[in-house]
C-alpha cells in the first residue's frame, strides 16, 4: 500500500496543473481521504508560504477509479494580504471526480477559547480491551497499515444497537518530518476515514450502498499526525437516502485541533 509519501508526492506539470500516478489500494473507488488530501496539497503549492490553509469545502462529484492517473487543476480565485483562496478540480480522463475550495489565511492574534475534549480513555488503554470489528481490522491493516487506529468503546441505545457516536485514536505509525504542510495534508487524508459510517451504527442492518457526496474541514490550531489524536464522531441526523456526519480533533493534550462535518449517501435495501 501507498505510504503518505507517495499519495501526496504530486507530479507538477506547469505552475497550476498537478499529477498523481494510480495508487495500490484494496478499495473499488478511490478513498475520498486520498482525493481530499492530493487537492490541499496541490493548493498549499500555489498559496505563499505565509499563509496557512483554514478551512476547505469539497464535493465528491463522480467515483474515483483507482486504476487511473489523475490530474489537479488549481484555479487562483482571490489572493489579498491576508487571505488567498484556492479552488481545485479533480480530473481523471474527461471526467471530473472531486472539486474543492481551500481558503488560506496569514496568522493573526486574538482570543483562544474552544470546547472541552470528551473523557475518554487514553490510547494505550484502549488497544487492550477494544479491537475493532473483524471486517474493520482487517481493511485498517491491508490498506493503511501505516496508521495506527484504535476504537474507544461505543455507548448504546435502549435497543442495544450503538448510538450514532463514534470515538478513535489515530496516528501515523512512523516519525514524520517537521513539515506542517505534510501533517495538515495527512489529517485531511485522515478526515475521511470511518466518518460516514457513524450515520449508519444506530440502524440493524448496513446499507447497501455508501458514499460521500460533500466534505468540509476547518484546521483550528497546529497539530502532527503522528502524534495521537481522538476522532470525536458523531451523526444528527439521517434521512432521505442520505446521512450527516460531524467530527471534531483533538490532540492529547485537549486541544481542539480541526472540525469535521461531511454529508453521504445511504442507501438501505427495501426489504
Amino acid at each position: 500500500m501507498p505510504r503518505l509519501h507517495d499519495v501526496l508526492a504530486l507530479q507538477r506539470l506547469t505552475d497550476d496543473v498537478f499529477r498523481s500516478p494510480p495508487m495500490p489500494t484494496l478499495l473499488k473507488r478511490t478513498f475520498g481521504g486520498q482525493l481530499v488530501g492530493q487537492a490541499l496539497a496541490a493548493a498549499l503549492q500555489t498559496a505563499p508560504q505565509a499563509l496557512v490553509p483554514h478551512s476547505l469545502h469539497g464535493y465528491f462529484l463522480q467515483p474515483g477509479l483507482p486504476r487511473r492517473p489523475t490530474q489537479l487543476h488549481v484555479e487562483r480565485l482571490h489572493d489579498s494580504r491576508s487571505f488567498v483562496t484556492r479552488h481545485v478540480t479533480t480530473r481523471q480522463d474527461e471526467r471530473t471526480v472531486f472539486s474543492v475550495s481551500v481558503s488560506f489565511q496569514r496568522a493573526a492574534p486574538g482570543p483562544d477559547e474552544q470546547e472541552a475534549m470528551p473523557s475518554v480513555p487514553d490510547p494505550d488503554d484502549v488497544a487492550a480491551f477494544v479491537p475493532p470489528p473483524p471486517v474493520l481490522a482487517r481493511l485498517l491493516n491491508e490498506e493503511w497499515p501505516d496508521w495506527d487506529l484504535r476504537m474507544v468503546p461505543r455507548r448504546r441505545t435502549a435497543e442495544g444497537l450503538p448510538q450514532a457516536h463514534g470515538q478513535y485514536w489515530m496516528r501515523h505509525r512512523e516519525p514524520l518530518a517537521d513539515a506542517p504542510a505534510l501533517h495538515t495534508c495527512g489529517l485531511a487524508y485522515l478526515s475521511d476515514l470511518t466518518l460516514l459510517g457513524t450515520a449508519t451504527l444506530p440502524h440493524p442492518s448496513p446499507p447497501v450502498m455508501a458514499a460521500s457526496l460533500d466534505h468540509c474541514l476547518w484546521l483550528l490550531r497546529p497539530f502532527r499526525v503522528d502524534d495521537w489524536l481522538l476522532y470525536d464522531q458523531v451523526s444528527p441526523s439521517s434521512g432521505n437516502g442520505r446521512g450527516l456526519a460531524q467530527g471534531r480533533f483533538f490532540d492529547r493534550k485537549g486541544r481542539l485541533v480541526a472540525v469535521v462535518a461531511q454529508e453521504g449517501l445511504l442507501r438501505w435495501s427495501p426489504r
